[in-house]
């Protein structure tokens, strides 16, 4: 197999920081290449650097691409070269149909007319090539995010794409949609397509990739190649510089009486009529437990959640939710915080954070009277505050003066965790509280949430990812279609019986 693309000592520094440390990455032709590591790495770095995003003159080092010595100043040079990249945050328009956004900015057109027959042809050709059945002219908004990956490697196959760069490409999909992804990779392989993923789903990684390359801090730590075979514990032994046989963290299981009981929760679709989404649902959380929530994508995890968190999802929703077996009022979501429940959203970029704000005025923002007299900020106090939560949760920044946006993923969930736990609740309620983050940080949340439980919280976890239910609760409760379908001691979970009671219920 001949080298399609090599990258020498790279080093790409911001101010105070060294990002890329001599990092090298070579990939040959035809291959899938997976590159790990923990969140603020270097891995996305590395990719803006390939891509023209950083363009030559801002690193130092050299990309060799197809035997030559390659310089793109931005990412027109990088794409009229075959180089694609799919970000983790989508770039489509959602207003704009299927067509329109695969050829956005390389439109179809003569004389500067469109030609609207020849991309709804070729958009038909490329969407048979990626297995998609909707039609060009689908609005992008009223397809689901698995589709949407689906419409961006299109999108990249319409530029004539030779080396196919996604980051973190099945983040944010269920399990079925990412089998779906990966085997279209498998598939574009066989088809001379070189592929470059970024992901932190380790099994993703060993069913897809031939060779690994794995990044720690900035410099390269090791190249690991399939036909050797891909063990997740060496990779993950490479990406964190320790051993982590135990992926869960340790804890006493020993629950209290119940602090939060909800019963008979019911919740309507906010814009279809006669939609009902969480149907009759009943269960309780105890001092110093962890309960699951397990359940398919559109089971309706979030919007349980969501809706019991001052009915911030759903209209004429009825049940009641009781605090230490007294009803509490969660109408809105400043009455749900006087009852003593926090939510942790599963999209902490989008609602959970201020991204141009800082990480002190992000760790006060759920309980600004907690910093305040009379009404008056005291940012001293808002300081000191933010500062004691940086130390207790491990948060890797140099100041809580620094921005939100410039943390690791791992770092931003610290925050989020941080601005709840502020509120000082008794019930915390954490949606996907690991997603889009690497294993290391992962263990470091899952440490927190056992400290939050051995301080008698009660928390209710919701996950897509079964073995992290397995590794942390006390009970799950498997949701499908708005209703609870099961309960299960951790002692009597498992993978198959979480899934049979969804498929035969």
């Amino acid at each position: 197999m001949t080298t399609l693309l090599e990258m020498r000592n790279i080093t790409k520094e911001f101010p105070g920081v060294k990002a890329l440390d001599h990092v090298n990455l070579s990939v040959r032709q035809g291959e899938i290449h997976a590159i790990c590591g923990e969140n603020g790495a270097g891995k996305s770095t590395l990719m803006k650097v390939l891509s023209g995003v950083y363009p030559a003159g801002s690193y130092d080092g050299e990309i060799h691409y197809e035997g030559a010595l390659a310089e793109f100043r931005n990412l027109r040079d990088s794409e009229d070269r075959g180089i694609v990249i799919i970000h983790q945050e989508l770039a489509l328009v959602p207003q704009l149909s299927i067509a329109e956004n695969i050829f956005l900015g390389n439109e179809r057109q003569k004389g500067g007319v469109m030609q609207w027959q020849e991309t709804f042809r070729r958009t038909e050709e490329l969407l048979r090539k990626v297995g998609l059945k909707d039609t060009p002219g689908t609005i992008v908004d009223k397809i689901g995010v698995g589709k949407q990956q689906l419409v961006e490697i299109a999108k990249a196959l319409s530029k004539d794409v030779k080396l196919l760069i996604l980051d973190e490409p099945t983040a944010a999909l269920q399990e079925n949609d990412s089998r779906k992804l990966l085997d279209l990779m498998l598939e574009l392989k066989s088809h001379g397509v070189t592929c470059i993923i970024i992901s932190h789903k380790l099994n993703e990684v060993r069913y897809v990739a031939d060779t690994v390359t794995v990044i720690r801090d900035g410099m390269t730590v090791s190249r690991l190649d399939a036909k050797q075979g891909l063990r997740e514990d060496d990779i993950v032994r490479d990406m964190v510089g320790r051993d982590m046989s135990h992926r869960y963290p340790e804890r006493e299981r020993r629950a209290g009486q119940v602090v939060m009981d909800v019963s008979k929760w019911n919740v309507w679709h906010p814009e279809h009529a006669g939609r009902r989404v969480i149907k009759d649902i009943s269960f309780s959380v105890r001092a110093g437990e962890v309960v699951g929530i397990a359940g398919l994508m559109g089971s309706g995890r979030t919007e349980l959640a969501m809706s019991i968190f001052g009915r911030s999802w759903g209209r004429d929703i009825s049940g009641e939710v009781k605090l230490h077996g007294t009803p509490v009022d969660v109408s809105s979501v400043d009455r749900a915080i006087a009852a003593g429940l926090a939510y942790v959203t599963e999209d902490r970029k989008g609602l959970g954070l201020i991204l141009d704000e800082s990480i002190r005025v992000n760790t006060t923002l759920a309980n600004l009277a907690g910093v305040s007299t009379r009404g008056v900020l005291n940012e001293a106090e808002e300081t000191e505050v933010a500062e004691r939560y940086r130390k207790v949760l491990a948060t890797r920044t140099p100041s809580v003066m620094q921005k939100v946006g410039n943390l690791s993923g791992g770092n931003q969930q610290k925050v989020v965790l941080a601005k709840w736990l502020f509120t000082e609740p008794e019930v915390l309620i954490l949606d996907e509280p690991t997603r889009g983050i690497d294993v290391g940080a992962k263990y470091e949340i899952y440490s927190i949430i056992n400290d939050l439980s051995a301080q008698g919280k009660a928390v209710v976890m919701i996950s897509s990812e079964m073995p992290e239910l397995l590794g942390m609760c006390d009970r799950i409760y498997v949701m499908n279609e708005g209703a609870f379908v099961g309960e299960l001691a951790a002692a009597e979970a498992s993978q198959e019986r979480i899934m049979s009671l969804i498929v035969t219920e």
